[in-house]
């Protein structure tokens, strides 16, 4: 019995040792499991180009938002302008479509689908080579009766989506 108490002691004060060594380490962790290369430290987010013509009101600035919180979040890179970063993720918003997604027997809509497609182009600027351009799309459905706060919130949910899927593939599209 004191060899186990002896043994359990020794994890538990392995497991403080390895906790508090990765807590001072000034190197940055990614909770995706992301293996970038180590001259990327930074990355530049530039405000995104709404090309949609959806008429959204803040849309790019909406989007800019969420993906540049997503990537603050996993601390995959340090965040900054494009004249100090390693490298560079610029996106355009291309189209954003509203269709009917279900149709009762009735032929009333029951439900629709917002659907948003972004162009994105993450460059290497150090390297200076052009790492991934790709489209990304995704949608989101709501209740026909919801009306504009159910597009708004269908909208939300959607850049939610197409943010986390730019992410990723930034930090683990490798």
């Amino acid at each position: 019995m004191p060899n186990r108490i002896k043994l359990l002691q020794y994890g538990l004060l392995g497991i403080l040792l390895i906790t508090m060594g990765l807590a001072g380490c000034s190197c940055p962790y990614s909770f995706t499991g992301a293996s970038i290369p180590p001259h990327l430290k930074s990355l530049a987010i530039p405000y995104a180009n709404d090309q949609s013509g959806s008429g959204e009101p803040a849309l790019g600035q909406q989007f800019t938002t969420l993906l540049t919180q997503k990537f603050i979040d996993d601390n995959s890179f340090i965040i900054t302008d494009k004249s100090r970063s390693d490298a560079v993720l610029d996106c355009s918003i291309l189209g954003i479509s509203d269709t009917p997604a279900a149709i009762t027997t009735g032929e009333q809509v029951q439900a629709r689908r917002l659907n948003i497609t972004v162009q994105v182009s993450y460059k290497d600027l150090k390297m200076k080579k052009t790492i991934f351009e790709r489209q990304f799309s995704n949608y989101a459905d709501y209740p026909a009766v919801a009306g504009q706060a159910g597009r708004n919130e269908a909208i939300q949910q959607t850049l939610e989506k197409l943010t986390e899927d730019i992410l990723l593939e930034t930090v683990s599209g490798w």
